[in-house]
């Protein structure tokens, strides 16, 4: 019987795409997927809902990344990879903790998808990465204006497509 894969939502930023494309893999210390601990605060949820808090908590993340990266382009990046359960260690054991901790390389057959902003997210993007650590400090106006990215889907892109990405990459 094959190993079942975790499907793992990890935080980026288009530089680490240009890394993707160029080296055929990344390197990113952890990433977001649906725990036992998410799976039991959302008792309610089915699976796809669950998938989704994973996914938002990496593209909220993905600002903090931006922030400390001032030349990367202001697009929020998730890339969804599928790992074998070696790879993952449950990082935080808290009731709802999503965040997982990746032990290797996430190479480019592993990804499932790739999630960008778009451009009209930019604007938004911007300000909210100008904040985020002071919405991470309790700071209501920077989370209203960091809430306000949520307002934006990221667009799919096949793992095919990485190339067709290439236009951010520069």
């Amino acid at each position: 019987m094959a190993e079942q894969l975790v499907r793992v939502y990890v935080p980026g930023t288009v530089p680490m795409l240009a890394e993707l494309r160029q080296e055929g893999w990344i390197l990113a210390p952890h990433g977001h997927a649906v725990t036992p601990e998410l799976r039991e605060w959302y008792a309610e949820g089915d699976e796809e809902e669950l998938e989704y808090v994973a996914f938002t908590r990496a593209a909220q993340e993905a600002l903090r990344l931006l922030h400390a990266d001032s030349g990367a382009a202001r697009r929020r990046v998730v890339v969804a990879a599928d790992l074998p359960p070696g790879a993952v260690r449950r990082e935080d054991l808290e009731l709802g903790a999503s965040t997982v901790r990746l032990t290797g390389r996430i190479a480019i057959g592993t990804v499932a998808a790739i999630h960008v902003d778009g451009v009209d997210a930019v604007d938004d993007v911007t300000a909210a990465v100008a904040v985020v650590e002071q919405a991470l400090s309790g700071d209501e106006d920077a989370q209203f204006t960091v809430d306000g990215v949520e307002d934006h889907e990221l667009e799919w892109y096949a793992p095919t497509e990485l190339d067709e990405l290439s236009d951010l990459m520069k």
